[in-house]
C-alpha cells in the first residue's frame, strides 16, 4: 500500500519502489531488518515530513469511504476536538469543508452532543459573514459536519505573517465580523469564543465567523445552569463574566472577545499576557488595560476609545449591543469621533498631577502690605486743636455782641 502511494504521488518510479522492497525483504534474513518505509527514508527518495503527509492523506481518504456522497480531498486542519478535511461533495460537485469528530470521543455522548449542537446552531444562521453549515450526522462510527470552504487565511495567520494590521483594515474586518455577530445576537445566539484563530479571510477579502462549537442560546436556560461556575471561552480573549463562569452571559461577552481581538490586530500583541491560562484570566479580571495608542502611537484616538469601550471589565460600562459598535466604528472610519465611546478620566490621576504642581510651583512673595490711610479726626492733636479753635470763635462772638449793645 505504501509503494502504490509513494509511486502515485510521484515521489518514485515503480522500478526504484521495487528495488527498495526487494532490499527490505533481503534485510529480514539479517540482524537488521528494514521496513520499505526504511530503505525510502535511507535512499532519500522520500522525506518523513513527506510520509507523514502522505500518511495523513492516506487516513484521509479511508475516512471519504466511510462518509458517502464525499470524497476526501486533503486535510486542512486538527485541534482538539476535531479535524478538519476539503472534500468534494459529489452531488453538487463543489468543495466544501468537513469537520470530523476523532474516534476517541466517538463514545462519549456529551462530545457528540456539543458537536452535534454547534452543526444546529450553524444552520440557523445565515449570512454572508458567518461560514454555512450545510450537513450534520453520522457514518458508521465517525460523526461529521459538514460546512462551506473558505479558501484563505485566518486572521491569526495575518498576525503572524505581519506582527500588525493597519487600522483602516483593522476597522474593516471588525465591522463584519460585528455584523456576523448582530445576525446572531437577533437570533438567539451568543458566540462565546470570539479570537483571531476563529475569524477567516477569503482571498477577496470576505470575513467569515468560524466555529460556533461553544455557541450557545440565550434561552437555553438548562445548559446556563449546567456550565454555570465553570470558564469556556480561550484564555487570551474570554471575558470577565465567562472567567467567573456567571449565570447570565449576553451579548456583551462577544463583544469583550471581539475588543480583545482588535487589540490584537492593531498593536501585535495580546491584550494580558501570564505565566499559564489562570495568570491571564486573572489579569482579564483585575489588571487595568493598556491603552492601545499607547502601545501603537499610530493608533487614532477614537479607535482607541472603542476598543477600551468594547473592553470594559464591568457589563454596564460596555457597549450594551453591537448596533451601538457598528455605528461607532463607522464613525471612526470617517475620521470623526465615535458617539458612544468615550475615554474616561481617571480621577486618581488628575488629583495627584493637580497636588503635584501645587507642591512643585515655586512659592509666591507675600504681597506688601499699605499703611491704612486714618482719617485726620482720628489723631488726637488735631481734634484738641479744633475744639480750641470752636471754643475761640465762639468767645469773640460773645465780646462783639456786648461792644455792639
Amino acid at each position: 500500500m505504501l509503494g502504490t502511494i509513494v509511486v502515485a504521488s510521484g515521489l518514485c518510479t515503480t522500478d526504484e519502489v521495487d528495488a527498495c522492497r526487494s532490499e527490505a525483504e533481503g534485510s529480514a534474513r539479517t540482524d537488521e531488518p528494514q521496513t520499505l518505509t526504511d530503505v525510502l527514508l535511507s535512499r532519500d527518495y522520500v522525506t518523513r515530513h513527506q510520509l507523514n503527509r502522505l500518511r495523513q492523506e492516506f487516513e484521509a481518504k479511508r475516512s471519504s469511504q466511510r462518509i458517502p456522497g464525499f470524497q476526501i480531498i486533503s486535510r486542512l486542519g486538527a485541534g482538539a476536538m476535531a479535524t478538519v478535511f476539503l472534500a468534494k461533495q459529489l452531488s453538487l460537485d463543489r468543495h466544501v469543508a468537513i469537520k470530523v469528530l476523532p474516534k476517541k470521543f466517538s463514545g462519549n455522548e456529551k462530545f457528540i452532543e456539543r458537536f452535534y449542537k454547534e452543526g444546529r446552531a450553524a444552520a440557523q444562521l445565515n449570512h454572508p459573514n458567518i461560514v454555512a453549515a450545510y450537513d450534520v450526522g453520522s457514518a458508521g462510527e465517525h460523526h461529521y459536519f459538514v460546512m462551506e470552504y473558505v479558501d484563505g487565511s485566518t486572521v491569526f495567520d495575518q498576525i503572524m505573517k505581519a506582527k500588525r494590521f493597519r487600522e483602516a483594515e483593522a476597522i474593516s474586518i471588525v465591522l463584519q465580523v460585528a455584523k456576523a455577530l448582530e445576525h446572531a445576537h437577533d437570533r438567539g445566539f451568543i458566540h462565546r469564543d470570539i479570537k483571531p484563530k476563529n475569524i477567516m479571510i477569503t482571498r477577496d477579502g470576505r470575513v467569515k465567523l468560524a466555529d460556533l462549537g461553544l455557541a450557545r442560546a440565550l434561552s437555553d436556560r438548562e445548559a446556563a445552569k449546567a456550565e454555570a461556575g465553570r470558564a469556556y471561552g480561550t484564555p487570551y480573549y474570554i471575558s470577565p463574566e465567562q472567567i467567573r463562569g456567571e449565570l447570565v452571559i449576553g451579548p456583551q461577552a462577544d463583544i469583550y472577545g471581539l475588543g480583545a481581538t482588535f487589540y490584537h490586530m492593531v498593536t501585535g500583541r495580546v491584550p494580558f499576557e501570564g505565566r499559564n491560562p489562570s495568570a491571564v484570566m486573572h489579569k482579564h479580571l483585575k489588571s487595568p488595560l493598556e491603552p492601545p495608542d499607547h502601545v501603537n502611537p499610530e493608533l487614532s484616538a477614537g479607535c482607541a476609545q472603542v476598543i477600551e469601550m468594547m473592553m470594559a471589565k464591568s457589563v454596564p460600562d460596555r457597549y450594551q449591543n453591537v448596533r451601538d459598535l457598528i455605528e461607532d466604528l463607522d464613525l471612526v472610519r470617517q475620521g470623526r469621533p465615535p458617539h458612544f465611546a468615550h475615554r474616561a478620566f481617571d480621577h486618581d490621576s488628575v488629583s495627584k498631577t493637580l497636588t503635584d504642581l501645587a507642591t512643585s510651583a515655586p512659592s509666591a512673595p507675600a504681597p506688601r502690605l499699605m499703611p491704612a490711610r486714618t482719617s485726620p479726626l482720628g489723631d488726637p492733636k488735631v481734634l484738641i486743636g479744633a475744639v480750641a479753635l470752636a471754643v475761640s470763635l465762639v468767645v469773640n462772638i460773645i465780646l462783639l455782641a456786648v461792644l455792639l449793645s
